[in-house]
C-alpha cells in the first residue's frame, strides 16, 4: 500500500541546536533520523555537551554510505555549536558528505538551481532569507509534481532551514533561538493559471447515468 501525504513535515530535530531535512523514501530517511538522534543522545551523555554539527552530518554519512544499496534517502543537515557557528551538509543518495553555504535536495530541487544562481547572496537578513526561501518551494511546487503542498520552515535568528515535502532549502545558521513557521499551500504565490478539471473522477461521478440499452 503507497500512501502520500502532501502535508508531511520533513523537518526532524536531531538535538536542540541541529535539525534535518528529509527527502526520498520517508520510512527510510525516518530509520536514519531516529538511529542518529539515539547516536547523538549517547554522545552527549558520554561527552557531558552538545554534539556538533560536523559530529551529526558524519553520522548520517555513516549510515547513508554504509547502506547505500539500500536507502533511497537524501538529508541535509543544519544547526549551531559553539566550536563552529553555523553549519549546512548535504548528504545526497550514496553518502557524500558536502559542507555548503547554503543546500537544497529533493525532486524539486532540480528546477531551482538556476533561481538560487540568480537570487542567493550573502549578507541577507532573516526576512529576506525566509522569503527566498519561500519563494524557492513555492516555484518548486508549481513545477513539480512530487513536491508538497505546504511550506514549513524552521527559523534561527538570520538563517532559515526550509521544507516542503521534497524540497529543502538551509542558509546559515546561528545561536539566538528557534522559531518554527508554516505557510499553507492557499496564501502561497500561484505561478501559472489554475486549470480547469478535465475529466476527472468528479466529472464521472457527477454525470447522468446513461440510458439502459435497447435490446
Amino acid at each position: 500500500m503507497y500512501v502520500a501525504n502532501r502535508a508531511s513535515d520533513k523537518i526532524t530535530q536531531l538535538t536542540d541546536n541541529v535539525y534535518v531535512c528529509r527527502s526520498g523514501s520517508a520510512a527510510d530517511s525516518q530509520i536514519v533520523s531516529d538511529y542518529v538522534r539515539y547516536f547523538l543522545h549517547q554522545h552527549t551523555i558520554q561527552l557531558g555537551q552538545p554534539a556538533t554539527v560536523k559530529v551529526a552530518a558524519n553520522l548520517i554519512r555513516l549510515l547513508s554510505y554504509n547502506n547505500k544499496n539500500m536507502l533511497q534517502t537524501g538529508l541535509i543537515v543544519g544547526g549551531w555549536d559553539k566550536y563552529e557557528g553555523g553549519k549546512i551538509y548535504g548528504i545526497p543518495l550514496g553518502g557524500t558528505l558536502i559542507e555548503q553555504p547554503f543546500a537544497i535536495g529533493g525532486s524539486g530541487s532540480s528546477y531551482l538551481y538556476g533561481f538560487f544562481d540568480q537570487a542567493w547572496k550573502e549578507g541577507m537578513t532573516k526576512e529576506e532569507a525566509e522569503q527566498l526561501v519561500v519563494k524557492a518551494v513555492s516555484l518548486a511546487i508549481a513545477r513539480d509534481g512530487a513536491s508538497g503542498g505546504v511550506v514549513r520552515t524552521v527559523v534561527f535568528e538570520f538563517s532559515v532551514v526550509a521544507f516542503n515535502l521534497v524540497v529543502f532549502v538551509v542558509l546559515k545558521i546561528n545561536s539566538d533561538g528557534v522559531t518554527r513557521n508554516f505557510y499553507p499551500g492557499d496564501k502561497l504565490q500561484l505561478w501559472h493559471d489554475e486549470l480547469e478539471p478535465q475529466h476527472s473522477l468528479l466529472d464521472i461521478l457527477n454525470a447522468p447515468s446513461p440510458e439502459p440499452m435497447n435490446i
